[in-house]
């Protein structure tokens, strides 16, 4: 590229940068906003079923009406489950040595998950630190409710009932009875050192109640993502719907904008509600569930507590009246998840293609087999570094065997600059026709590098992903799975936020410092404009890897640093410029055959230097 358009570029990531600061909406008019969609959502609501009208009226007017009308109008919405349409809510709970659940006898549904082995951090009034044991489904605008087709026409909701307890060990059955012999039934039963319930539903006898030939009921789950994590942003962009269709690869909701899927071809395995690293899924054990739509929706999150809200609504196939199902509710550990063997692995967002292949089968297993050694997280990804620079090394070495022999030419590339320094075109031809003459290639340099980045790009991935990391502390950085705060100074900066990542800026400085070093080997009087892009792009990714997993952040730092060390110890050491130039010196003797690559450069560089002399001549 020429200097002209490296200027180019950079200011048109200038003016893109002030524009879009220049062109943030103020208060008012986000405020502003917001109304108008609100007026929107209320015109767009659904007119009420009859059921939820006949039950808005019977709570407003209750505590004015006699008994026994109150009982008529319970009778007309409820059906048959008019007993358990008012009763009192009871809270019962179930719990190993990982989790503690708590269920309502009001639905019969789960009111709190509590992770004991996994916290969060919070701060208090006063600014101070502390942690608490991470708790899911406590929300309580969450749903989850069965919606009963009844046969006087109405539908009504599992949410409305009050279901009769028993508990025995570890199962916990809520059932809504007709009679004796009649009943709904909900039964959660959780197993031992594990995050995972056996939950079956039943609809005994229920087939006269029902309405006629209902083969499924609808459920509707509505789920109010809790935030977790410190950086709140990154974490809502890794939460959204996972599903998985019958023999079907895992798909999902997209991660940074409202989406819906309309699933109604194929049924579905499961269902899952997903964190950045938590989760909660429903598998069908048996038949598949039907038709569904699952839709996320993302939150403002100066002003909500949620960083998602996601809402499945799935159709229930009820064999021989009821359908056997398994919740689990708890971190995303990648064996925990593999061993339900139903792909719901793919929820740990390592990537696809062969990115995720790497982080799956290759740089999480090494890791779990190092972590087994080391204690210290932070100790395992510079073990892993070293491990990982040490298997390329062959590369490197070629790498700076090429700086080397371009810097042995650097005789012949100054006496070219001075002989053609009023043509460019023409430096530029005779320099490849030195790099041929001496068997130097100037693009050597560049296939160790490109060998590189699918370990790099796959450990983009894998550090804010794999909750191996989540809060592990190393040096100064609390958290290993987001970033690390060096200096908050308060004031909200485009793509930079609050703070000030220390591992991000000394990984920029380390660069700085590595081009260069390595720039002092290399010719670029042809096109000086490059010698300053190394130098911006550092700067550049300061404001995207500043909020950015500290672990990432640790890893480039400390390859940096590794780099360095074997690249002064190499060209010290191990190199010998006088060696480098006997043996240029006898390549340039040898016959040379040029390939096809380079005679099609030369010939595009000679018809560029035509067509530059020709416009000379016109401007003459």
């Amino acid at each position: 590229m020429e200097r002209n358009q490296i200027i180019g570029l950079i200011l048109i990531f200038t003016t893109l940068l002030a524009w879009t600061f220049l062109n943030k909406p103020s208060s008012e008019e986000l405020e502003k906003r917001q109304k108008v969609r609100d007026s929107i959502a209320l015109v767009e609501q659904p007119v009420p079923k009859k059921a939820d009208t006949l039950k808005s009226v019977t709570q407003a007017q209750t505590q004015n009406l006699p008994d026994s009308i109150v009982k008529a109008q319970n009778e007309t919405i409820f059906g048959a489950f008019t007993n358990v349409s008012a009763g009192k809510e009871e809270v019962v709970s179930l719990e190993n040595d990982l989790i503690k659940i708590q269920f309502s006898s009001k639905g019969g549904k789960i009111i709190s998950a509590t992770l004991k082995k996994h916290y969060k951090t919070v701060v208090d009034s006063a600014g101070n630190e502390g942690k608490t044991l991470v708790t899911m489904l406590n929300n309580p605008a969450n749903k989850f409710e069965y919606l009963l087709p009844l046969s006087n026409n109405n539908t009504i909701s599992t949410a409305q009932l009050y279901f009769n307890v028993s508990k025995e060990g570890n199962t916990v059955t809520f059932r809504a009875p007709v009679d004796e012999t009649r009943y709904f039934e909900q039964k959660y039963t959780l197993a031992e050192n594990d995050y995972k319930l056996d939950y079956k539903i039943s609809s005994q006898g229920l087939e006269a109640i029902l309405a006629p030939s209902t083969k499924s009921i609808a459920l509707k789950w509505e789920n109010h993502l809790s935030k977790y994590e410190k950086s709140e942003q990154f974490e809502q962009n890794y939460s959204t719907a996972y599903f998985r269709e019958v023999d079907e690869s895992t798909d999902y909701c997209k991660c940074v904008s409202d989406d819906t899927k309309e699933l109604k071809e194929k049924g579905i395995d499961w269902v899952a509600h997903s964190n950045q690293f938590f989760n909660t899924s429903l598998i069908s054990n048996k038949t598949p569930f039907g038709p569904s739509t699952l839709s996320t929706k993302m939150t403002d999150l100066k002003k909500s507590e949620d960083v998602k809200i996601i809402t499945s609504d799935i159709t229930v196939p009820l064999e021989n009246g009821g359908h056997d199902m398994t919740l689990y509710i708890g971190p995303n550990e990648y064996k925990r998840l593999v061993a339900f063997d139903n792909k719901m692995e793919e929820i740990i967002p390592f990537g696809s293609s062969i990115f995720g292949t790497i982080n799956r089968y290759v740089i999480r297993p090494f890791f779990d087999f190092l972590s087994q050694f080391i204690g210290s997280k932070g100790i395992v990804i510079i073990v892993l570094i070293f491990i990982i620079k040490m298997l390329l090394y062959p590369l490197m070495y070629k790498m700076l065997y090429s700086q080397a022999k371009m810097g042995a030419l650097k005789p012949e590339l100054t006496h070219l600059k001075e002989k053609f320094k009023d043509d460019m075109q023409k430096q530029q031809l005779e320099t490849m026709k030195i790099y041929r003459e001496y068997g130097v290639s100037p693009f050597g340099g560049c296939l160790p590098m490109l060998l590189q980045m699918p370990i790099w790009y796959a450990l983009f991935r894998f550090f804010p992903a794999s909750i191996t990391f989540r809060q592990e502390p190393f040096l100064w950085a609390p958290d290993l799975s987001t970033y690390d705060v060096f200096f908050d100074h308060g004031v909200d900066i485009p793509f930079m936020g609050t703070h000030i990542s220390l591992f991000t800026l000394l990984w920029a400085v380390s660069t700085i410092l590595y081009t260069y070093y390595n720039m002092q080997s290399v010719d670029l009087s042809a096109n000086p404009a490059m010698k300053y892009v190394q130098y911006l792009m550092p700067v550049m990714f300061l404001g995207f890897f500043n909020s950015y997993a500290s672990g990432l952040t640790v890893y480039m730092f400390f390859s940096n640093m590794i780099n360095i060390i074997q690249t002064i110890v190499t060209k010290k050491y191990v190199f010998d410029e006088s060696k480098i130039r006997a043996q240029l010196l006898k390549q340039k003797e040898k016959p040379k055959k040029k390939s096809g690559f380079q005679a099609r450069l030369e010939e595009a560089m000679k018809q560029q230097q035509a067509v530059q002399e020709q416009k000379k001549k016109k401007n003459s």
